[in-house]
């Protein structure tokens, strides 16, 4: 079968598209005809050798699928001809792929694969920041950074779901409508976000600030928090990594909390089906379903990516393996 391989970490511009075998699955493994794979943050990082995890070369990219299960495991919950999306970390970007049946999840007749590949990663964050990590209540105020992108949007998404108001923050008019459509009850542009915020807010500033992307941001992101308000670090997709006075903290009795999913959920073999359960519902009313920005044939996935590093996203995008 065709894939796209990673065979030197020079970025997506590198990425090949070569004929490999199909996938054979082990025990607790659930052999998937992909139909979509979405393309995710790690997906650059991992085309550059910059992601946590470094796959032994060559290596198909993809990280998360939605498809058809073609077999499964005694006991997984799953038959052939099942509608599934996956979280599979490589290989997706091809038409079978095998992922561990723990971190394979039912995907409702209504939801298209498209959409269903935009699910795993990104709001399965958005449910761990915002809900284990978060604390999230009804009636509070969020604030997302890089709202435009494919975490922003679902965490806009799930804060909205969930009963709270959002501030959107984005660097241009155009990524504000983006917000708007997921749901935002305010979109401010980057600069100057925090005094629009205060005014948002009648000077109180927000419960919770959501921060996947770092850099020189921070500061003022700790500024916009009311008393008691909790700052979520995700990421660093500005590259820069922040630094806080911890005096800050005491005077307004403020928190800055790590959200690493990936890590936690790694911790816990049974953590990504149960947290698919709590949104299920939310799923297939369509209440949580990412805006397709463009989806692309295998042979296009270079530029796919590509779209992550020239940081052009707004909404997902995704890659069509039998296209």
């Amino acid at each position: 079968m065709r894939a796209v391989q990673v065979s030197k970490l020079e970025g997506p511009e590198a990425l090949e598209v070569v004929e490999i075998d199909e996938p054979v699955a082990g025990p607790d493994q659930v052999l998937i005809d992909v139909e979509s794979a979405g393309v995710v943050f790690p997906d650059l990082l991992l085309t550059r050798g910059e992601y946590q995890m470094r796959p032994e070369l060559p290596f198909t990219l993809g990280s998360e699928v939605a498809g058809t299960v073609r077999t499964a495991p005694d006991g997984s919950g799953f038959a052939p001809g099942d509608r599934v999306a996956a979280m599979c970390v490589v290989g997706g970007f091809a038409p079978s792929v095998v992922a561990p049946a723990s971190q394979t999840f039912p995907l409702p007749d209504g939801v298209s694969a498209d959409v269903g590949a935009g699910l795993p990663m990104n709001y399965l964050t958005a449910h761990f920041v915002l809900t284990t990590r978060g604390r999230l209540a009804a009636g509070e105020t969020v604030l997302v950074h890089g709202a435009a992108g494919g975490v922003g949007v679902a965490c806009i998404q799930f804060a909205r779901a969930r009963g709270a108001t959002v501030i959107a923050v984005v660097s241009t008019e155009g990524k504000a409508e983006v917000a708007r459509a997921a749901g935002a009850d305010h979109a401010v542009l980057v600069d100057g976000f925090k005094d629009a915020t205060l005014v948002i807010t009648g000077g109180e500033g927000v419960d919770i600030v959501v921060d996947p992307v770092g850099g020189d941001r921070f500061t003022d992101s700790l500024r916009s928090l009311r008393r008691g308000g909790r700052l979520l670090v995700v990421g660093f997709t500005a590259g820069e990594i922040p630094t806080v006075k911890v005096n800050r903290l005491l005077l307004r009795n403020t928190e800055v909390v790590g959200a690493a999913w990936g890590e936690w959920a790694m911790g816990d073999p049974d953590f990504m089906r149960g947290q698919w359960a709590e949104l299920l519902d939310d799923i297939a009313s369509g209440r949580l379903a990412p805006p397709i920005s463009a989806a692309y044939p295998l042979a296009q996935a270079s530029a796919a990516v590509g779209e992550l590093a020239e940081r052009r996203v707004t909404g997902k995008v995704v890659v069509r393996p039998r296209e």
